[in-house]
């Protein structure tokens, strides 16, 4: 049984189960109950939920549940979304669906969630948050061990005098949340880095246009530093001087094994990586160079700032973070 998802009831499907004859305070002309509470899945999520495996949804369920709403699930279509524009609901990793709709989306490591107003990470409170470096040194020590192993199977940790590039999508776009675009990134860090090499990987679940790889292998053939690599992300993650990227979760798996990272665009572990959209070129001079307390600000970042969806933090993380979106609990 997954953690906080204490009976049956907690995670199944809700069907039309209510007497015909009870009751229900309805919101004129929108079909739904003031109380109730959609939440849309992708098929095999749901049936996770009623089999009760899933640390956050089957505590939010039971919690909301014990706090008087009616709840539902549904396959997350199109046609099913549509009609979640009112009311209580929620959604995973897409924007949510009305003005009292939330999105979840797991925080980079199991068993960490958010629970938030927009699908926009940089714009979640741990985003805008302060660091408090004030956390317990050796649970965070012990904390940031235990997950670099098995985030890296304990591969030995080296510097290899090269830059670690974990590309994303859209290579030639710059969209809201970045500071130019991807390949751009690429020509500025052979400007402002002159001596290391500079190692891309092309992300496993994006498709490329030809123009992309086009401007890439431009890019190889003028500059002998940079190259398109193939191999594992773990090794060289391992291997490299920092990473450099608009906004992967690779940056942050670095953090476990004391990587620095300059980031290029927003994102909600900026906090101890140099950022180019703050100080510009000088932010990839000044990353090799940093040396945070690491540990510290995992803890943070993971336990303090983040739900973790196990025993008895899994509600108390999660009615924290549906009163703070304004649900009435």
């Amino acid at each position: 049984m997954a953690p906080g998802c204490n009976t049956r009831s907690g995670c199944e499907r809700v069907a039309a189960h209510r007497p015909a004859s009870q009751p229900v305070a309805r919101a004129s002309g929108k079909g739904f109950a003031v109380r109730d509470v959609r939440v849309f899945l992708y098929p095999d999520l749901l049936r996770r939920v009623e089999a009760r495996r899933h640390g956050l949804l089957c505590p939010m369920i039971d919690l909301l549940r014990e706090s008087g709403f009616e709840v539902s699930l549904h396959e997350d279509s199109p046609e099913n979304l549509h009609t979640g524009r009112d009311g209580y609901s929620v959604v995973r990793m897409i924007a949510p669906l009305g003005p009292q709709g939330v999105t979840f989306r797991r925080t980079y490591l199991e068993p960490f969630y958010h629970i938030e107003t927009t699908a926009n990470r940089w714009d979640w409170p741990v985003a805008r948050a302060a660091f408090d470096p004030d956390q317990p040194a050796h649970k965070a020590a012990r904390f940031m061990k235990t997950q670099a192993g098995r985030l890296l199977a304990d591969r030995p940790v080296t510097r290899e005098g090269f830059v670690f590039v974990p590309l994303q999508g859209r290579l030639l776009e710059q969209r809201s949340f970045q500071s130019m675009t991807p390949v751009a990134m690429i020509e500025a860090l052979l400007d402002h880095d002159p001596k290391r090499r500079i190692v891309a990987t092309l992300h496993p679940r994006e498709t490329y246009t030809p123009a992309e790889i086009t401007a890439l292998e431009r890019l190889e053939r003028i500059a002998p530093r940079f190259e398109v690599a193939r191999a594992a992300s773990a090794d060289l993650l391992t291997a490299c001087d920092y990473v450099a990227t608009m906004n992967s979760s690779v940056a942050l798996q670095g953090y476990f094994i004391g990587k620095p990272a300059v980031l290029f665009g927003k994102v909600d572990f900026h906090h101890i990586a140099a950022k180019v959209p703050e100080t510009g070129m000088d932010a990839i001079r000044a990353a090799p160079d940093l040396t945070p307390d690491y540990a510290t600000y995992l803890w943070w970042f993971f336990r303090v700032m983040a739900i973790r969806a196990a025993g008895d933090d899994a509600k108390r993380g999660i009615r924290s973070a549906l009163l703070r979106a304004g649900w009435p609990l």
